[in-house]
């Protein structure tokens, strides 16, 4: 989980820088501008999501090492979760920039849409099926599964709003 929140936050500082020109292009009416800057950040934010994903893999071990020792049998839990949980990397950046944009396009309500569905609703729902489906197992897919819920409600507010913002 700490792996998850300091990859949350690259994703969320990115969405905070780039919220105030999302605005700008949108108040002036400039889709082209805001068409690439949409654009750029969707490249910026895979490739983030990819880097973030290969570290955590390749670093899975000595990050757990710094919560367990590897003598101790929450290690090997620990460590089989990482590699679960990081697969929730390739979705929560999109996830935090739709409802960062959506802010700064001034529509809160798809925004607290998406971001309470994310935190919330789907994570609700897969912390209660997954376990009793998968068991252990279950618990750790939860962050992943209810963050490709968010994405799919992403994209959806994502196509849905395409013509009105012009992005």
């Amino acid at each position: 989980m700490y792996v998850l929140m300091f990859a949350s936050s690259l994703y969320t500082g990115y969405s905070y820088g780039g919220a105030p020109m999302l605005s700008f292009y949108y108040g002036e009416q400039n889709h082209e501008k805001l068409k690439k800057l949409v654009a750029l950040s969707m490249k910026v934010i895979a490739v983030i999501s990819v880097v973030t994903v290969a570290a955590s893999f390749m670093l899975t071990r000595p990050l757990v090492s710094v919560f367990a020792r590897p003598d101790n049998p929450v290690y090997d839990l620990a460590v089989a979760g990482n590699r679960i949980c990081t697969v929730a990397l390739f979705f929560i950046g999109f996830n935090i920039f739709a409802s960062g944009m959506f802010t700064a396009l001034s529509n809160g309500i798809v925004s607290a849409v998406l971001a309470f569905s994310r935190s919330f609703v789907f994570m609700l729902i897969t912390m209660i099926v997954l376990p009793l489906l998968l068991g252990v197992n279950g618990i750790w897919l939860a962050t992943p599964a209810a963050e490709l819920m968010a994405l799919a409600l992403s994209s959806f507010m994502f196509l849905k709003y395409r013509k009105r913002y012009g992005y």
